[in-house]
């Protein structure tokens, strides 16, 4: 009995060792996501069920990219993006968190709306959450999945529902939901996040597929020296930002949907927290002065569904 009680403790010290083991490179993994790109968007439409559905051309463009760790705790990372345009400007581009056995997902449903969705514990179990944000920080898309290290290999994949890319909201109003089949895999030079979309008709009586699509957004390691810059930029803006997420954070938390309108005197909600983060740091605003004219505004935005 004593041997099986000891041969029992040490089978859990083990998993427990593997677990953590496994963890930690989850958390490698996704910190590699950060650096210094160039970046390729590459996009085309594959398939319509519809023979008279004219495609449309294919899209393809490209950016230098700073992935920069702005928050790093066990179990949680956060990795903000920053679009370095030019020698003297700078836009705040996407959010990426990641959280680890996160027990819900904001799931986004159309026009604007999110609703939180409640996860069971077998879905949750050792996989992580990539929530994505716009350039305002409010909600884009959230999916859970599961980061697989085999054969020196490392990758990470989900499906999950979201707005209209930033390529097509403007220009498109045949579809309303782009269903994302997503996979992110680390490469030599970088990494690949690599799509299988649909595009969506969705309606009361259901959804319908309009077309598929493939992507590839390709970020390759450059040179450092290219976002000298956007660096001096970010360090006089970080603050800010950090006080803006934490406004979020009280409304997600506050809130089991999440609508937003997406134009308010003219104005779309970016614009405005864009505006208020120059007269932030112009007026030297402390924290707490942030965070309460950032949720004045986005309460601003929010609308009952």
């Amino acid at each position: 009995m004593k041997q099986f009680t000891l041969f029992l403790s040490f089978c859990i010290a083990a998993l427990t060792v593997t677990a953590q083991s496994k963890l930690e490179q989850d958390r490698q993994a996704i910190k590699s996501l950060a650096g210094y790109y160039k970046v390729t968007f590459d996009y085309a439409e594959t398939f319509a069920a519809d023979t008279a559905y004219k495609f449309h051309p294919r899209y393809h463009t490209w950016g230098n990219e700073w992935a920069v760790v702005v928050e790093d705790s066990p179990k949680k990372i956060v990795i903000q993006h920053l679009l370095a345009v030019d020698d003297t400007t700078v836009i705040k581009h996407w959010r990426e968190d990641w959280v680890y056995e996160q027990p819900s997902i904001l799931k986004f449903d159309k026009d604007n709306t999110w609703k939180k969705v409640t996860l069971k514990p077998n879905e949750v179990k050792g996989r992580w959450v990539q929530k994505v944000l716009q350039v305002d920080d409010s909600p884009r898309y959230e999916s859970i999945g599961t980061w697989t290290h085999v054969d020196g290999r490392h990758q990470w994949q989900s499906e999950t529902d979201s707005p209209l890319p930033r390529r097509e909201y403007t220009k498109r109003k045949d579809y309303n939901v782009l269903r994302r089949g997503n996979r992110i895999y680390i490469t030599p030079q970088g990494w690949m996040f690599e799509q299988d979309n649909k595009k969506v008709v969705r309606a009361p009586e259901g959804d319908k597929i309009l077309a598929q699509e493939k992507g590839y957004e390709e970020f390759t390691k450059t040179d450092e020296a290219n976002f000298a810059f956007a660096k001096k930029w970010w360090a006089g803006q970080q603050s800010y930002w950090t006080d803006v997420r934490s406004a979020w954070d009280n409304i997600f938390a506050k809130n089991g949907t999440i609508k937003l309108t997406y134009k308010k005197d003219g104005k779309r909600l970016y614009e405005r927290l864009f505006d208020m983060a120059d007269q932030s740091a112009k007026e030297k605003w402390s924290a707490a002065k942030n965070k309460e004219e950032a949720t004045k505004v986005i309460n601003g935005y929010l609308t009952q569904s």
